[in-house]
């Protein structure tokens, strides 16, 4: 009878440590009427959760939510093992891009642990600083294009080893490239079926982070609004995109320097500029991207499909590993493409030749139309040509005309259906 008492005891322990708390952010006065900045709600909320000894969860009823300025979740100090957001309304964005144009990310979370993002939309009103920067007039600095990847900004990262590469390259990150969504060291994420409309820059960033799923999600921008990529990973492992459809004015998914072992499956991308790997190598000293797998993407009137650019400069970055599988191209303008000299706009370009060591990428089942009679580009570096190419049951069509292949210093091997013809 003792031990039956015991046992009873432990489990409503049991019961009682693993019970969730919640925090509905109406409780600390934020106000469903778009107006009111709730920005303190939210931080109040996370406190909350954070230094809770049980897993929390965070509760954003219908509404629209005025979040007037930039809004940082930490979790160091964390007690909570697991904070979920579960998000019924908006999280809305000034409509002046001054109030956050400086701020570099909107939303950011900084070193947190299991924290899960159910539901919701997140509207950054970028429309306004899209408008600033195609008049010419003066921007808020970090929202201006002004690429990381400046002249000055090189000279000083070729003299530190690739540590601090790695440490100043996420203070240049955050000073350029405004983000409406951003994870910095983070691990065991979960973003599932939030919308994200209309950042200024860039939606969704993964700096650094550790086994993170984002599935379900819907990202919504423009075709001509600039810098707006979807999901950008930077420096980031174990990596899941699932079931999502994507919709920009830039890279629908960017893969960046750093990144290894991603998943990406059922994906839905256009307008926008497909799914790249890269850009890399504008530094020479950078860690490399292997292990990518894409799989069963869907890609309508973008300007890419499958893409890796790689600036043309000395740099000891690499690309290995990569599978794209099952790829449905719809009046895409290059389905397949590898730019091994990259310059966007062709503007200050290095035109020097191609560091970055391209291995084992294969294409298998990649169909559709093309929107140029080059379906099948491989531009690679004479100084590091491309090598272990692999094309399996190609078929890709130009206005009901065979399309055509073209390759520059890229060897592998083609089998099966291959329309066009492998250049390879």
């Amino acid at each position: 009878m003792v031990i039956k008492h015991i046992m009873v005891l432990l489990f409503l322990v049991f019961r009682l440590s693993s019970a969730k708390v919640t925090y509905n952010v109406q409780s600390f006065g934020a106000k469903p009427d778009g107006r009111s900045d709730s920005k303190n709600a939210f931080l109040n909320a996370w406190s909350l959760s954070c230094n809770s000894t049980t897993p929390a969860s965070i509760y954003v009823p219908a509404g629209r939510y005025l979040i007037a300025s930039a809004l940082t979740f930490s979790g160091q100090g964390c007690k909570s093992r697991a904070i979920t957001f579960n998000i019924a309304g908006t999280l809305v964005a000034p409509s002046s891009y001054n109030a956050i144009g400086n701020a570099q990310v909107w939303i950011k979370f900084y070193v947190v642990k299991n924290v899960t993002i159910n539901g919701g939309t997140l509207d950054a009103q970028g429309s306004s600083l899209w408008a600033c920067k195609t008049s010419g007039k003066a921007c808020p600095k970090g929202s201006t294009v002004r690429p990381y990847t400046s002249t000055n900004i090189h000279r000083v990262f070729v003299q530190v080893d690739i540590f601090f590469f790695s440490f100043f390259h996420e203070i240049i990150m955050n000073m350029y490239l405004l983000q409406t969504l951003g994870f910095y060291h983070s691990q065991n994420i979960v973003i599932s079926k939030l919308r994200s409309l209309n950042s200024q820059m860039f939606h969704m960033l993964l700096y650094s982070c550790k086994n993170a799923k984002i599935q379900g999600v819907s990202i919504v921008a423009p075709g001509l609004s600039p810098n707006t990529d979807g999901i950008h990973l930077t420096y980031s492992t174990g990596i899941t995109i699932l079931s999502s459809k994507i919709s920009t004015g830039d890279d629908c998914v960017s893969i960046g320097p750093g990144n290894s072992n991603i998943w990406i499956e059922k994906v839905v991308c256009g307008p926008g500029h497909g799914i790249s790997i890269g850009s890399l190598g504008w530094e020479r000293e950078e860690p490399g991207v292997q292990n990518v797998t894409v799989k069963t993407t869907t890609f309508v009137g973008t300007t890419n499909g499958l893409r890796i650019k790689a600036w043309a400069r000395s740099s000891n970055g690499f690309v290995n590993g990569v599978y794209f599988k099952g790829a449905t191209m719809m009046n895409v303008k290059f389905p397949i493409i590898i730019d091994g000299n990259y310059c966007p706009n062709n503007n200050n370009c290095p035109n020097e030749a191609s560091g970055v060591k391209i291995s084992n990428v294969m294409y298998e089942n990649v169909h559709g139309t093309s929107a140029t009679r080059v379906a099948v580009k491989f531009d690679c570096s004479k100084g590091n040509p491309c090598s272990g190419i692999v094309l399996k049951d190609v078929d890709l069509k130009f206005g009901g005309q065979p399309a055509n292949s073209s390759c520059s210093y890229a060897a592998g091997t083609a089998s099966g259906l291959l329309h066009p013809t492998s250049c390879l």
